[in-house]
């Protein structure tokens, strides 16, 4: 099987727009976490988001205006707006630009989103409902539709291999990247970019999951303590915004023109819950056999993980089903591990949240630095585990398993290690 590396990053989120921005604020302990600030939230059980920054003049802040044009900016909804910018970001930092047709028909685009245009749709009811017809933009549906991040990626760049993407909802972007890289390995495409993006931070979106009594509802006056995962005084999870994008690329291509290689994506693990729309099965069961199936695809035993990038959302019963999972994965070995969740920081991503956490974990093999969980004061009874509180940590990272878990009982988990 041909092997698979990464060797282009791209990140825009709540901390930041911009790769080594982001990496740094998360590593120092900031939080990306705040009132919403994009549209009144004043009537809203939940005022909370991880909005992406936007305060012009500001280090970075995100102006869309230096990287699309205004004209193409009334053709996308902000999702595909982000996602383009961290593909421009990944892109340029792999310094990929094909030579070729041949290069172009060997490179593909694979960007997932768990919702997609919500806010576009919510506009565009408004209108509806108004009696407004006519001022119905020709572009709503290709505004909205998620497969169009892939598309406008690949028309911008020219890349015309495989233009596919995925829709797990939280687990999008993890699955984008364990599918782009199995396009790779089994010779689809030479090099793939891949990941996840979202902007579903609107009035319809916040006030839908807060209906689902899936969002924090008691840290409206302290929005950057909401996230809290495995805390004790946790409530739901906090609502992101942003992208996530990697070039994978084959092994032997990118040695050959000399590209760097930050890492190597050497196992990806699904499974389904078959138990509820929303809830994941109380046993764990679906997420021990996604981490199970990863680590076997990468010949790996619990005892070489270093790092658990968890999904950690900091739900009540989420947060436990996951520690229960890993306990019973890697029992003796749990103690050698450290564990943290990324989303005390910048909240949940939904489709975007695996892409831009398995850039951390890649970043975190590079630094050898786990990125800490913000706001764990006091971790419920039983997770006895390093979940890293509040400071990060310094120590020898060689092999992260990456968990992204979703609506629906889908699962996925990355195992991500470094080059040799």
């Amino acid at each position: 099987m041909r092997r698979v590396v990464v060797t282009g990053i791209g990140l825009v989120t709540p901390l930041a727009c911009g790769n080594d921005l982001t990496w740094n604020r998360l590593i120092e302990g900031e939080s990306g976490i705040g009132s919403i600030t994009s549209f009144d939230a004043t009537e809203l059980s939940s005022r909370i988001a991880g909005e992406v920054p936007r305060d012009m003049g500001v280090e970075g802040s995100f102006n869309v205006d230096d990287f699309i044009s205004s004209k193409e900016q009334r053709r996308m909804d902000t999702f595909i707006q982000y996602g383009i910018v961290a593909a421009d970001f990944a892109i340029a930092d792999a310094d990929w630009v094909p030579q070729n047709d041949e290069s172009c028909e060997r490179t593909g685009v694979l960007i997932g989103s768990g919702i997609g245009g919500l806010p576009a749709i919510e506009k565009s009811a408004s209108l509806i409902s108004g009696g407004n017809l006519r001022r119905l933009s020709p572009f709503f549906i290709p505004s909205s539709l998620i497969n169009l991040v892939s598309g406008n990626v690949a028309i911008k760049h020219g890349f015309k291999g495989p233009n596919h993407a995925v829709v797990t909802a939280c687990s999008s972007g993890a699955h984008a990247i364990g599918d782009a890289a199995r396009m790779i390995m089994w010779e689809d495409a030479e090099v793939m970019i891949a990941g996840g993006a979202e902007a579903a931070i609107c009035k319809l979106g916040v006030h839908g999951f807060a209906q689902a009594k899936a969002l924090s509802t008691s840290f409206n006056e302290a929005p950057d303590k909401a996230s809290r995962p495995w805390d004790m005084h946790r409530d739901g999870f906090v609502i992101g915004e942003g992208a996530g994008v990697m070039v994978l690329e084959e092994l032997e291509h990118a040695k050959k023109r000399g590209a760097k290689i930050y890492a190597e994506i050497v196992g990806y693990g699904m499974s389904g819950d078959a138990h509820h729309i929303t809830a994941p099965a109380e046993d764990g069961n679906g997420a021990y056999r996604s981490m199970v199936a990863a680590l076997k695809r990468a010949a790996l035993n619990p005892s070489d993980i270093d790092y658990v990038n968890a999904h950690g959302t900091s739900t009540q019963l989420g947060d436990a089903i996951e520690i229960s999972a890993v306990k019973r994965l890697f029992r003796s070995a749990v103690d050698g591990i450290a564990m943290s969740s990324t989303k005390s920081a910048i909240g949940h991503l939904l489709g975007a949240a695996g892409a831009v956490e398995a850039i951390f974990s890649v970043l975190a093999i590079n630094d050898n630095v786990i990125p800490p969980t913000l706001n764990l004061d006091n971790p419920s009874e039983g997770f006895n585990l390093n979940l890293v509180p509040n400071v990060s940590q310094e120590r020898r990272v060689r092999n992260v398993l990456s968990n992204s878990f979703g609506f629906g009982g889908t699962n996925a988990s990355l195992v991500i290690s470094e080059f040799l």
